[in-house]
This record gives C-alpha cells, sequence and structure tokens, in this order.
C-alpha cells in the first residue's frame, strides 16, 4: 500500500492558520476529505494520516471526526498541551480513540529553542509510552540539538521528525543541519518523513537536483527502515502539484530496492503509527 503520512485537512480561518501569509494565498481556503481523495484516486495513494495544523483540542476532535467519516484516514497526529498538569487524564480520555496515533507541537514557533526539553514538556512526553503514542517533531534545523537532548532521554517513546527538520534548501545550507539530522539519525527510536522538501526550495524554480543532496543525507541518516513519504499537502501546492509532490521521493528511492521503495512509501507509515489497514 502506498500511503501518505504527513498531510493536512483544514476549514480555512485566518484566526486558526496565521501562518498563511500573503506568499501562501494559493491555500488560504478550505482543504477537506473531498478535496484530497479525488487527488489520491489520479495518484494512486491508498491511505493517509492526517497532522494537526492548529494548536487546540478542538483540532483534535475536528481530524477524529474526519478520521470516522472517511475511512481513507487511517491515522491521526492531534494536540495536546503537553505541559498540562492533567496530562495524564487527557491522555487516558484519548487513549480510546483508534484512529489516534499521536501528537505533535508546532516547536518550530516556539521562540524558547529549548522548549521542547523544560521539565513541564517533559513530563508530557514522559506521559505519551504508557498509551503508545508517537510524537512528530515539527523543528527548525537550529532546534535539532535540542531535538537530540529530548530523544536521547525517552529512549522507548517512537519519535519521527518532520520534514526533514526544514533545511534551508532555498538559501543554499547544509552542512550544519546535515551533522545535526545525522546526530539524531543515530538514535533507533527516531523516523523521519520525507516530506515538506519542495517548500523549503523557491517555490517556483527548485528542482529534483537541488533537493537530492537533502534526501540523501536523510536516506544516510536513518536508512530505509526508518523514512517514510508524506506530502504536506496542501501547504505542498504551494511548489508543486501532488503529482511532482510524490514523483521528487519515488524517482529518488527508484535505486533502492523494491522492498526498500514499498517500506518507505507505506509499509513504514504502517510500522510506525500502528495503522489498520
Amino acid at each position: 500500500m502506498t500511503i501518505d503520512s504527513h498531510q493536512h485537512f483544514w476549514k480555512y480561518d485566518p484566526q486558526k492558520q496565521p501562518w498563511i501569509g500573503e506568499d501562501m494565498k494559493a491555500i488560504a481556503r478550505d482543504f477537506m476529505p473531498e478535496d484530497l481523495k479525488a487527488v489520491y484516486q489520479i495518484n494512486q495513494i491508498d491511505a493517509c494520516v492526517a497532522v494537526q495544523a492548529h494548536q487546540s483540542l478542538g483540532e483534535t476532535e475536528f481530524l477524529l471526526d474526519l478520521a470516522q467519516k472517511n475511512d481513507f484516514i487511517k491515522g491521526v497526529v492531534g494536540w495536546v498541551d503537553l505541559k498540562a498538569l492533567d496530562i495524564e487524564s487527557v491522555l487516558n480520555r484519548y487513549s480510546g480513540f483508534e484512529k489516534l496515533k499521536g501528537f505533535r507541537h508546532v516547536l518550530q514557533g516556539e521562540a524558547d529553542h529549548n522548549f521542547m526539553v523544560r521539565p513541564d514538556f517533559l513530563n508530557g512526553i514522559a506521559a505519551l509510552q504508557k498509551y503508545n503514542f508517537t510524537y512528530d517533531i515539527l523543528i527548525f534545523p537550529h532546534q535539532l540539538l535540542a531535538a537530540v537532548e529530548l530523544v536521547s532521554r525517552f529512549p522507548n517513546q517512537k519519535f519521527i521528525i518532520n520534514h526533514i527538520a526544514k533545511p534551508y534548501i532555498k538559501d543554499g545550507f547544509y552542512k550544519g543541519w546535515a551533522v545535526a539530522l545525522s546526530a539524531i539519525g543515530q538514535y533507533p527510536n527516531v523516523y523521519c518523513k520525507l516530506s515538506g522538501m519542495s517548500t523549503e526550495a523557491d517555490y517556483s524554480s527548485w528542482t529534483p537536483e537541488q533537493i537530492e543532496p537533502y534526501m540523501q543525507l536523510a536516506l544516510d541518516a536513518f536508512g530505509p527502515e526508518r523514512l517514510l513519504f508524506g506530502s504536506d499537502w496542501p501547504v505542498s501546492l504551494l511548489a508543486a502539484d501532488y503529482g511532482k509532490t510524490k514523483e521528487l521521493v519515488t524517482n529518488f528511492i527508484a535505486k533502492l530496492s523494491i522492498k526498500e521503495q514499498e517500506a518507505i512509501m507505506g509499509g513504514n507509515a504502517i510500522q510506525f503509527y500502528k495503522l489498520w489497514i
């Protein structure tokens, strides 16, 4: 099966999606399951994992409702306040939702570069394993070292880096990101999504050749057994249509064995998120 491990839904609201700026007007509208289902039929995608795009419990409930109504949404990565004093009871309540697989916080938006290693946040991360929840790490390259500190403290917790940690492809920066991503890739409990890459380059002039060194580094750091294909739809539409986004990955991994390609394009998502297929 081919599984998109990272995409979003929203009913556009400037208050909920303030990050959609003037240069992103193409996605300043509603994106719902009926829109994506048509795209998946064209591009031979069997299922997906829906990821939070707004930091509220309402967002988690919204995605769970969509997943209940649409069978092709096999998993949800929601949001909870991991710093909350009642995090245990919140997680306990959510543990009853079969399609809720894990959580994410928009760490890239935190002014405190060490937000993820503060005691209150760590307390929330420590509670996830009891309920078999995963954790998606959304960060910029300068936050990778704090992320290394985070994952090193929880060797039995499953983590996954979103968008290969958003390297500054447009600016041509590589070495610092490469060293830090390689470091976090040494932890076997950490996976990585080949997603959201073209939007880190120039929307209109990026090329696969420009992005290939970044994908190669991710492949070297995590191996084919810990990489997952993700589209980052609809954000990806700023730089390419769905077919081109998918081909960026499939063309790159064509040099691998069929088994390794199938793992990256679906098998690893099933294993990491424990999807019921």
